[in-house]
């Protein structure tokens, strides 16, 4: 265990954009706390690709973020979490690693206990079971209903945020989940926040939308506390910013999830 004090950089990484949420959170959350974040964009998306290329792809990430010598890995990629988290696990060693569904499911349980949870994700990560299993293993007694919104990602990385085309989607996809009564409902994407307040209009005030960013967020102070990793710098936070490819559009849509400017990317070959 590193004394307190620990000014490393937390490593967040994700298959494209989208896990600028959390990188988004976590400067809300832990303003003092640097951060290193490696967006794939050269190879974006990974939910068509099999197992063995998810898990090789994962694993030469988290090599290159333990390079950065970051004090701590999130997996703010939905589809690394369910499929590669073993590889992470072993890549890391001793350091920390958080991931998206761990904390999601970990946010749910605790305010739906014994009751009936929705789970909206991509269809890789509905498919994956990944947080019915996880949800299940804290509360054997909650109802887990899940569905694919695979509309989501590209409405939102259009900016369509409060679209009718998007609402009209929303209302569709939500419609089996709200019949179940369900109590909460996981975002289980790190796309899904920027649709809140349009989800919360069509899931309505009876149900607590789980947002897997700030969740993420909070479970990482959490973490880095129990730990003694947390930075003991008063100085301002620096955020590091690695894509494997620069698109056209990377700097607005991620400007749009980061909600202010990205500075300075950089490219990494591999």
């Amino acid at each position: 265990m590193n004394a307190p004090g620990d000014s490393r950089p937390i490593g967040v990484f994700d298959s494209g954009v989208g896990g600028l949420t959390v990188v988004r959170a976590l400067m809300e959350r832990l303003p003092l706390e640097s951060i290193v974040y490696f967006g794939d964009t050269a190879r974006v998306p990974y939910g068509v690709k099999s197992v063995a290329t998810i898990e090789h792809f994962t694993g030469q990430i988290v090599d290159f973020l333990l390079r950065q010598e970051v004090k701590m890995l999130i997996v703010a990629c939905n589809t690394m979490a369910a499929v590669a988290l073993k590889i992470v696990a072993a890549r890391a060693g001793a350091v920390p690693v958080l991931d998206v569904i761990e904390a999601g499911a970990c946010a749910a349980v605790a305010v739906s206990s014994g009751g009936r949870i929705g789970v909206i994700g991509t269809p890789t990560t509905i498919n994956s079971n990944a947080y019915a299993r996880r949800i299940h293993a804290l509360d054997p007694g909650v109802r887990v209903y899940s569905q694919a919104c695979p509309l989501f990602v590209p409405l939102v990385e259009e900016g369509w945020l409060d679209h009718p085309v998007t609402r009209l989607t929303a209302q569709e996809y939500l419609r089996p989940v709200l019949a179940e009564e369900v109590g909460s409902l996981v975002l289980g994407c790190t796309h899904y926040p920027l649709l809140k307040p349009l989800l919360r209009d069509v899931a309505g005030e009876r149900i607590r939308l789980i947002d897997s960013a700030e969740t993420t967020a909070n479970l990482a102070a959490d973490r880095l506390r129990e730990a003694g990793l947390a930075t003991g710098s008063q100085e301002p936070a620096t955020c590091r910013y690695f894509v494997t490819d620069v698109p056209l559009r990377f700097q607005t849509v991620g400007e749009r999830f980061l909600g202010r400017s990205l500075g300075r990317v950089e490219r990494v070959d591999w």
